[in-house]
């Protein structure tokens, strides 16, 4: 028994020696010595790549990183002689009705030297004013707070006097549901409210002694009168809030509407109001009432007058006249 034993020791030190000294391979490998881990094949590297045997890595690539595009902040025109809405609006290549907006209490003709906010995108320059808020001049605009606070980057509350961006898309299509405006089918134009029909008397001075005195002038027609018989349907200019309705003196019963930008349109001399109301929101074209002679007026016709800054304006071209 005891000498079986000493004859397995024997054997099992005989198996470990040979085993020490060579790699047998069974399906794995056992390798006398340290391990080296560096890739057989190592290919090094080409370019931002770096090779192995059976991987590939990536090098980090440095991304730059860009400053945010600047607020756009509202700039300022200065009118020079000669100019009018019309003209500054052409220049600067933005809708009119962004400059009446921007600039409340606007008055006609302009005066040289008068500074005119303009907003750098489409929409309206605002001052804010003490307790405005994002939400409250979106709730006024009819727009989405989240527009107003993302394009001016406003940060924490609003500083009274400073000037805000109101984003707003003039061509928009009419959505009253939702409790928004329209402006006209095209920036700074009204279409004319008697489709086909003929204007016999332009805004401005006249000689037509009827007319009263006006801005220094002894006659002065305060706008456009377009020809039409009684009770042809009149539509609305441009879309808007009914802000008047009914008899007014020598307009006679008209309709007053104003829209989102401030402008204001009166029609006048009618036969009679068709279908709106006070604080009635109405759309670009639809009908208000109809032509008539009412108030100081001879013969059948609509006087349509457009105002800007409680002042009579030029309200052509009428499109569509």
């Amino acid at each position: 028994m005891r000498i079986n034993r000493y004859l397995t020791h024997a054997v099992m030190l005989l198996v470990a020696t040979v085993l020490s000294s060579y790699s047998i391979s069974f399906g794995w490998n056992l390798v006398r010595g340290p391990i080296n881990a560096e890739a057989v094949n190592a290919g090094g590297t080409v370019g931002d790549v770096s090779l192995g045997r059976a991987v590939t890595i990536i090098q980090p690539v440095s991304i730059p990183i860009s400053a945010p595009p600047p607020r756009p902040t509202p700039t300022l025109y200065t009118v020079k002689p000669g100019d009018t809405l019309d003209s500054v609006a052409s220049a600067l290549g933005i809708p009119l009705r962004h400059i009446t907006g921007s600039n409340p209490g606007l008055r006609l003709p302009l005066k040289p030297g008068l500074v005119l906010r303009v907003p750098p995108v489409p929409g309206l320059v605002v001052v804010v004013r003490a307790g405005d808020s994002p939400a409250s001049l979106a709730s006024a605009y009819g727009v989405d707070p989240t527009s107003i606070v993302d394009l001016n980057r406003v940060r924490g509350q609003l500083v009274p006097g400073s000037m805000l961006v109101i984003p707003i898309n003039s061509l928009r299509d009419s959505d009253l549901s939702a409790d928004l405006l329209v402006d006209p089918i095209a920036p700074g134009q009204l279409m004319c409210p008697i489709r086909g029909a003929k204007i016999i008397q332009k805004f401005g001075p006249t000689a037509f002694a009827l007319e009263p005195p006006y801005d220094g002038y002894l006659h002065f027609h305060t706008g456009v009168d377009v020809l039409a018989d009684y009770d042809t349907p009149i539509l609305a200019a441009a879309g808007g809030t009914v802000t008047g309705a009914g008899p007014a003196g020598d307009f006679g019963i008209r309709v007053e509407i104003t829209d989102i930008y401030g402008l204001v349109e009166i029609y006048a001399h009618m036969s009679q109001v068709s279908g709106v109301a006070v604080g009635q929101r109405v759309r670009q074209g639809q009908k208000i009432g109809l032509v008539g002679s009412t108030g100081f007026s001879i013969g059948s016709h609509l006087h349509l007058q457009l105002e800007v800054g409680g002042r009579p304006a030029d309200p052509l071209p009428l499109v569509g006249c």
